[in-house]
């Protein structure tokens, strides 16, 4: 069963069919995206067709009209796009544009490197296993060969001991 074509319909085919390429070639000249330009003529369609009772049936007066909406169809697309920030798609631009440093973390790091040179060498080690490699009491008295009481005397005033130097080197009031 057909089905039936109501006259709005027949006229935008007829639209479609007569003024579309004139269209394409004109948004063309503006556009030079194929797939952006093919857009926009069907965008100037869509309206030409919400406005079909408007359309004088003089072929001429519908190519001029058609004309004109194509026309500000591309110019509400280029207002829209001036308003859109630009992606910047130049290497050397991307490259120049200033970066996070790792200045800080470079400092800090090397401040607890030469806190942890002042250390005994028995405080270095506890704090290395414990703090440092994650080990818990147990694991770091096993490691260390020392009981785990001795690990816990050790870790609290290897972190008196730390704080002190860093007070000395000025990183804490």
């Amino acid at each position: 069963m057909r089905r039936r074509v109501k006259p709005d319909e027949e006229l935008m085919t007829a639209l479609y069919t007569e003024h579309y390429g004139i269209l394409l070639n004109f948004i063309t000249r503006y556009v030079h995206d194929r797939h952006r330009a093919e857009d926009l003529v069907q965008e100037t369609l869509l309206r030409a067709w919400r406005h079909i009772d408007h359309l004088d049936p003089d072929p001429g007066r519908i190519r001029s009209y058609l004309l004109t909406i194509a026309r500000n169809v591309v110019t509400n697309a280029w207002r829209a796009e001036q308003r859109r920030p630009h992606l910047v798609a130049d290497d050397a631009a991307v490259e120049a544009a200033p970066s996070a440093d790792n200045v800080d973390q470079l400092v800090e790091g090397w401040l607890v490197a030469e806190a942890l040179e002042r250390l005994s060498d028995d405080h270095r080690a506890v704090v290395r296993a414990m703090y440092y490699d994650g080990r818990s009491v147990a694991e770091a008295a096993r490691e260390l060969s020392v009981p785990e009481g001795t690990v816990k005397s050790r870790a609290f005033y290897a972190v008196r001991a730390l704080r002190q130097v860093f007070e000395e080197m000025g990183v804490l009031r």
